[in-house]
């Protein structure tokens, strides 16, 4: 995907795109000449959003329904090729935290759960994708992982695995679906978003003060990271994972920071899931 063939109309198909990086990964592509599919499970939300987007001047429309839902992810790419005629990009955002809690206590029926919406739709959509237009014109995929899934913390064992499968699954797809379409996934750390909000919410002092970029992570950090994927300056680039962390991973050689991890004290100290 090229930002010349964004400027001639190029779509792209946004998961969980009604708030946080959903929204912000929308706004960006919208910036940069794309015309947007948004989905998300809440209809007054995502029609706010698309509404937000078209107020700027996006040509965007709303495909309401979880991805999980496999008719529904057929009913987002069909709107895709009869509104706009075409699928150039697809955003597998869309997630779920849930649930939350030790693995010896997961109930097995929401372990599946998560594995359908972190895993399986972002594979069922790239083959719809695939199927509908770029298995013939090509595309950019782009998966949002997480920092986390490279190491283990409290209470996320669900998440953590289920994004783990996420990134190795980028990388399958990027060899198999070479050189059409290029495959690449970003890996927040924390970002200011509801679903993080059992996190940040009151410890944003704290935080920040743990990561050597002093500050957690917006939504439009990772937005920018995405919008470069995808854009020609990125076009010998996929199985790549990029890391958009506020530099936790190197936090334990920054000068003046404290030993202990706060985002896993905070995941000790809470209950929330979203």
């Amino acid at each position: 995907m090229t930002s010349a063939q964004a400027r001639e109309g190029a779509v792209a198909l946004v998961t969980g795109a009604s708030r946080g990086i959903g929204l912000a990964v929308a706004r960006a592509l919208a910036e940069s000449g794309h015309r947007l599919v948004m989905t998300a499970r809440a209809p007054d939300g995502l029609e706010a959003a698309v509404a937000e987007l078209r107020a700027d001047g996006a040509d965007a429309v709303g495909c309401t329904g979880g991805v999980a839902d496999s008719a529904q992810a057929q009913a987002c790419v069909a709107l895709a090729m009869r509104e706009f005629g075409r699928l150039d990009v697809l955003v597998n955002n869309a997630a779920t935290n849930a649930p939350y809690g030790a693995l010896m206590d997961v109930d097995l029926t929401r372990w599946r759960a998560a594995f359908t919406v972190n895993v399986e739709a972002a594979l069922h959509l790239t083959q719809l994708a695939w199927r509908d237009w770029m298995g013939e014109h090509g595309g950019a995929v782009v998966n949002i992982c997480t920092e986390g899934a490279s190491h283990v913390g409290p209470n996320v064992g669900a998440y953590g695995t289920s994004k783990a499968a996420l990134l190795h699954l980028t990388a399958q797809l990027a060899g198999e679906l070479a050189p059409l379409v290029r495959v690449n996934s970003v890996s927040p750390g924390l970002i200011r978003t509801e679903m993080a909000r059992f996190v940040w919410d009151g410890a944003e002092e704290q935080l920040a003060a743990s990561l050597p970029l002093g500050r957690i992570g917006e939504p439009e950090d990772v937005a920018r990271a995405v919008a470069w994927l995808v854009s020609d300056a990125a076009e010998w680039v996929t199985g790549a994972d990029v890391l958009v962390d506020g530099g936790t991973r190197v936090r334990a050689a920054a000068p003046d920071k404290a030993s202990s991890y706060a985002v896993h004290e905070r995941l000790r100290a809470t209950t929330g899931e979203a």
